[in-house]
């Protein structure tokens, strides 16, 4: 019982700071509403537990075999992110119903949990500390993915809401610009330390 309740605080702490997920499904809901942004949201929730089990039933020893494809898979992920960021920071009120401007899709939102640093940091982080070798493993990294499933849905709902009740506030097209823009800085801050790894890395 202690350690499924300490899977659920980290599962509620780690859900609730700030990151990609959070800080897209907060501009989304500015951007489009909350009706607009549910498969995004559902997306996020299947996606991540889908993610957490997959990892824990070895799809991690993949990565450990071929380094190479995990560092790949980093810079796409790097490279989406600076897409996604640029595409928050350019969006104007006048365009957010137009075919060039439309909410991350259910299948986009789980596949972008393969590409999301703060995501592989979550997963690897529960699966290493929270489950031991054994007949017992498989059980516990369902109740991970379950503690996942659950703390995301309230977690990223609320980050969603926030997003939503803030639409009131930026009708001023300036206003409206200035959240965008300091949404998408938010969102290329919390790839930073991937960031300067891959710098250091590769360029320096």
């Amino acid at each position: 019982m202690e350690l499924y309740l300490a899977v659920l605080v980290f599962a509620a702490t780690a859900s609730i700071t700030p990151g990609p997920n959070n800080i897209m499904i907060m501009a989304s809901g500015v951007n489009f509403g909350i009706k607009k942004s549910l498969p995004h949201l559902l997306g996020i929730c299947l996606g991540f537990p889908i993610m957490v089990i997959a990892i824990g039933l070895g799809f991690g020893l993949v990565f450990q075999a071929y380094p190479l494809l995990h560092e790949l898979i980093k810079v796409i992920g790097v490279i989406y992110l600076l897409y996604l960021a640029w595409l928050i920071a350019s969006s104007k009120p006048s365009v957010i119903n137009a075919d060039v401007s439309k909410p991350l899709r259910f299948q986009q939102a789980v596949l972008f949990q393969w590409v999301n640093p703060k995501a592989w940091v979550m997963a690897t982080g529960a699966i290493s500390a929270y489950t031991s070798s054994g007949d017992a493993m498989l059980g516990q990294i369902l109740f991970i993915a379950f503690a996942f499933s659950v703390t995301a849905g309230i977690s990223v709902g609320t980050w969603l809401i926030f997003g939503v009740g803030l639409k009131r506030y930026l009708d001023d097209p300036l206003h409206y610009r200035a959240f965008n823009i300091a949404m998408a800085i938010l969102l290329v801050s919390s790839m930073s330390p991937v960031i300067a790894t891959l710098i250091k890395q590769y360029l320096i």
